[in-house]
């Protein structure tokens, strides 16, 4: 069977529906997908139970019917939660201690795409280094007929998650703590109006709610908040408004973004360093998770809260498995991926939402004034990309000559860092593009920020 390499991706399996990724090949993954979960589980795929959630995608009803009926054909047991977010099926598989779980969803990728995200138990990420390239092998080598069924096909529950979700997501705040701040929501037609907003509803809120509903032909637009021309609606609405706040979701919904009351958009690192904050004021001593990317904000913050932050490498395979090896209470990325022990460590657009409202409405301040003091001290590039012919040798070069200086301190938990005493930048190659991605921060002013910035990229782009 003919299925594109490229479409098997480092976190997930994602590409353009009926051209790169159709219902045939969605069965035949499902039936790799069950056999993998056997491997690593050591049993049978008879004895598998299996949890399956789709998006609101066009082609999400078919395909997750094709990915269910490959799953029943290998013999696994398969509990459908039918239109979900992504954080839904993470919870139906932690909740449920299933052997694994598979979410029809292409995140926040146009309406074209289509895809899967894959968990084995305890709601951990398969990836490209664990899984995900054993289902390419096997759907491309063939799988033959179903593996030691005996015939006997797998039986599918349909099961409602949606109001024991939202009770399991709302004990990680105190509701009573909540005022009725002025917020404005933005779904973008995906997941987050059925899934959050009951919650968001019964807090009392004055809500203001765009593009809830789940809509798989986008018609405001598309469901990814981290490009401009997304969240431009969203930022004119928060200051027409006069609203204390804005939360954007992307289309799965895992992931939340946030605008200030000014309508400014708010970097993830500061955005981990204030969760970080106001959960170690809950549970003191705690450890925290942040990726190479993000700005010292986050470590130092910590730090000075009484926690212990541990630097990861940016992917949420490899997030969850250290917020478990490290007994972390929470972890960020600054892509806007944020990781709760508390909820089987997977990440969630939900909770972050909910901390928000509550660490706002404790301290009675605007967001504006909570960031002020991040901004005036620690100036961040945010992520650039540059194409590249040869992403090693250039990560070899900037190491090399930034490496020799006085005060450099040279790590690689993900890709290369040079931390200097007033500076430092990460440079990591792209898993799926000829693509060197550059993330650096200055401590000096934003003037030294913009010139140490010029002269990486000029080395990069050289």
């Amino acid at each position: 069977m003919t299925v594109p390499a490229e479409i098997f991706k480092a976190y997930d399996i994602r590409g353009i529906h009926g051209e790169q990724l159709g219902p045939d090949d969605a069965e035949q993954i499902g039936r790799a997908f069950a056999r993998v979960i056997g491997q690593l589980e050591g049993k049978p795929t008879t004895e598998l139970r299996l949890g399956l959630g789709r998006d609101m995608r066009l082609s999400a009803p078919e395909m997750a019917a094709r990915y269910r009926d490959g799953m029943v054909a290998e013999g696994a047991a398969v509990l459908d939660a039918g239109q979900v977010g992504t954080e839904m099926l993470y919870y139906l598989v932690g909740s449920r201690d299933l052997d694994g779980g598979l979410m029809c969803t292409a995140s926040h990728n146009p309406k074209a795409y289509t895809g899967a995200k894959l968990v084995k138990r305890g709601a951990i990420a398969l990836s490209g280094d664990e899984g995900i390239q054993d289902i390419r092998r096997m759907v491309q080598e063939g799988l033959g007929e179903p593996a030691d069924t005996d015939g006997r096909a797998g039986l599918v529950e349909e099961v409602e998650i949606y109001e024991e979700f939202q009770a399991a997501a709302l004990k990680t705040i105190d509701p009573t703590n909540v005022k009725p701040l002025k917020v404005v929501v933005d779904g973008g037609n995906g997941m987050a109006g059925p899934m959050a907003g009951p919650i968001l509803r019964d807090l009392g809120l004055d809500l203001v709610e765009t593009y809830f509903t789940p809509d798989g032909n986008f018609p405001g637009h598309e469901p990814n908040p981290l490009l401009e021309e997304n969240r431009q609606f969203i930022v004119d609405k928060v200051v027409a408004e006069g609203a204390d706040l804005g939360i954007a979701w992307d289309g799965d919904a895992d992931r939340c973004f946030f605008i200030d009351d000014q309508g400014r958009f708010v970097a993830g690192d500061f955005l981990t360093a204030i969760m970080a904050e106001h959960l170690l004021e809950k549970r003191p001593g705690s450890h925290i998770l942040y990726d190479a990317r993000a700005s010292r904000a986050v470590p130092d913050t910590v730090e000075a809260a009484g926690g212990t932050p541990h630097i990861n490498r940016v992917g949420h395979a490899f997030f969850k498995t250290r917020m478990r090896d490290e007994g972390a209470i929470f972890g960020g990325e600054v892509s806007g991926h944020y990781y709760f022990h508390d909820f089987y460590n997977a990440d969630s657009g939900t909770l972050p939402a909910l901390l928000m409202l509550e660490k706002l409405s404790v301290e009675g301040k605007k967001l504006s004034e909570i960031i002020a003091p991040y901004e005036s001290k620690y100036f961040i590039s945010g992520e650039i990309n540059s194409e590249v012919e040869d992403a090693p040798a250039k990560m070899a070069a900037l190491e090399e000559h930034y490496g020799a200086m006085d005060g450099a301190k040279v790590t690689h938990v993900d890709g290369v860092s040079v931390d200097f005493p007033d500076w430092h930048f990460n440079v990591r190659a792209s898993n799926t593009e000829p693509l060197l991605r550059l993330t650096m921060e200055s401590l000096v002013s934003p003037q030294n920020m913009e010139a140490k910035r010029d002269e990486l990229l000029g080395r990069i782009r050289a």
